[in-house]
């Protein structure tokens, strides 16, 4: 019979996929906002990076799942903080091309959470899984805007 034994992560490794996992449930919360306010010829962007986001939140869940924790996706406060940073600058300005240097900081936070979990992770199906979202973060960053 072969039984195949369930992989733990230690209890460091699943806290540093939690803090991935949390930057990427505040980062798609930004964006969920950012697609709502964003000006027309800007929103296809927005909605490029909240669907990756969405999608690699449930990535990440499903690796911590399977790695033996309880994923948390509330977002918490600074989720909120994000959407509503979001709503106050729509009021002053335009959701647009000019986010992209707000975009290229928060990601560059959400790239070092990856490295973080990256470099915590030992040789394994699931940390290349994490190195295949990390790539694609990258490949849309790298994305020249175009329109629509």
């Amino acid at each position: 019979m072969n039984d195949v034994q369930p992989i733990n992560a230690t209890e460091d490794q699943l806290v540093t996929l939690q803090d991935l996992l949390s930057r990427s449930v505040e980062t798609h919360a930004w964006f969920e906002e950012m697609t709502e306010k964003a000006e027309p010829e800007f929103r296809h962007i927005a909605l490029k990076f909240r669907g990756l986001h969405l999608e690699q939140c449930d990535r990440i869940s499903a690796t911590i799942t399977a790695l033996g924790g309880e994923p948390d996706r509330s977002g918490g406060l600074r989720a909120a903080v994000n959407r509503t940073s979001v709503s106050l600058r729509s009021m002053f300005e335009d959701i647009d091309g000019d986010m992209m240097t707000a975009i290229e900081d928060a990601e560059a936070q959400v790239l070092a959470d990856f490295d973080a979990a990256l470099s915590i992770l030992g040789p394994s199906r699931y940390r290349d899984e994490l190195e295949q979202m990390k790539g694609e973060l990258v490949k849309l960053l790298s994305e020249e805007p175009e329109a629509p």
